[in-house]
């Protein structure tokens, strides 16, 4: 694909932070909009925090850690083990001492009446990140997880303090009616040549992105193609509950699950080799090696994406 072309993608977790860095890789940031997942986002000891937001920032930041995909490198927890020491907090929610100073910032901006949207660009420029990176819109709307055995869960205790284990029996998105598109967002789409949906959770990370409202619509009546990655590879998910949650809600844990969840958005479907092949109802779809172990496979999965996708035009 062009290198003027403007790719625009919907994302969230470590998985969608691996696809924006190979495509970081192959093309320049100024043609890069990830618009990203904020229903995990929360209020936490008066501090605004971005979860999703914050791992991309530091991803295309060269800053995060590697071992665990999320948070910066070389991080200390002296902030948190001072409120366990002095206090008699258990902090179920780990902030890193490095990390404290973005939330701290975010939090900062925001009451003083700057938009979230305004604040992750803000961030990401003084972090020396070229792409634009756009929050699913400037309202909270939580992702709340109803649960078996537990209720029904805000997001970051269900992922977090019970480290996704009650059985899932549905979501929904809190506050949605008060949500808009922003106008980077709604510009993002429609100047976009190319629409992506990495391979994030489809239900945790890129239900709440399509739940705001006017958004699927505007993807359905896009003149650029909408493409999903698969987030399954060979019945399993890379990392995380994707799996599991696809169990619990009485699906086929498979590729072609996730194609028919996104339905009418898509135009084509990237699955993984190690997939059994299936048509995808019609989709055009590609067949590579989607798991992304190291930059170098990142890279080559934005570029055979990128070219699969110039060859619809050729």
């Amino acid at each position: 694909m062009a290198l003027a072309a403007k790719i625009t993608v919907l994302l969230g977790g470590v998985g969608g932070a691996k696809l924006a860095e190979g495509l970081a890789a192959v093309l320049p940031g100024r043609s890069l909009t990830f618009i990203v997942n904020t229903g995990d986002d929360f209020w936490h000891l008066g501090l605004k925090i971005c979860p999703d937001m914050d791992t991309l920032v530091y991803t295309l930041a060269g800053i995060v850690d590697r071992g665990q995909g999320w948070g910066m490198r070389d991080e200390t927890t002296y902030a948190l083990e001072s409120l366990a020491r002095h206090y008699g907090l258990e902090p179920w929610f780990r902030l890193g001492d490095s990390d404290l100073a973005t939330h701290l910032l975010r939090s900062q901006w925001l009451r003083n009446g700057m938009r979230l949207t305004e604040v992750a660009a803000e961030l990401a420029s003084r972090l020396g990140v070229d792409a634009a990176i756009l929050p699913m819109c400037d309202e909270d709307m939580p992702t709340i997880a109803r649960t078996a055995d537990q209720g029904e869960l805000g997001f970051q205790e269900y992922f977090v303090k019970h480290r996704w284990q009650p059985v899932l029996r549905g979501i929904r998105h809190a506050k949605r009616e008060r949500a808009t598109l922003s106008p980077e967002v709604e510009r993002a789409l429609a100047e976009a040549d190319l629409v992506l949906i990495a391979p994030s959770n489809p239900w945790l990370s890129i239900a709440p992105i399509l739940a705001v409202p006017g958004l699927r619509d505007k993807l359905t009546r896009l003149n650029a193609p909408v493409v999903a990655v698969t987030p399954i590879i060979a019945g399993a998910a890379v990392k995380g509950p994707t799996a599991k949650i696809m169990r619990e809600l009485k699906l086929e844990v498979s590729a072609a699950s996730v194609a028919r969840y996104y339905g009418a958005v898509l135009d084509g479907f990237v699955d993984d080799i190690r997939n059994q092949a299936c048509a995808f109802d019609g989709l055009r779809a590609l067949r590579t090696n989607t798991l992304m172990r190291d930059e170098s496979d990142k890279a080559a999965l934005a570029r055979a994406i990128l070219e699969w996708i110039e060859g619809w035009r050729a």
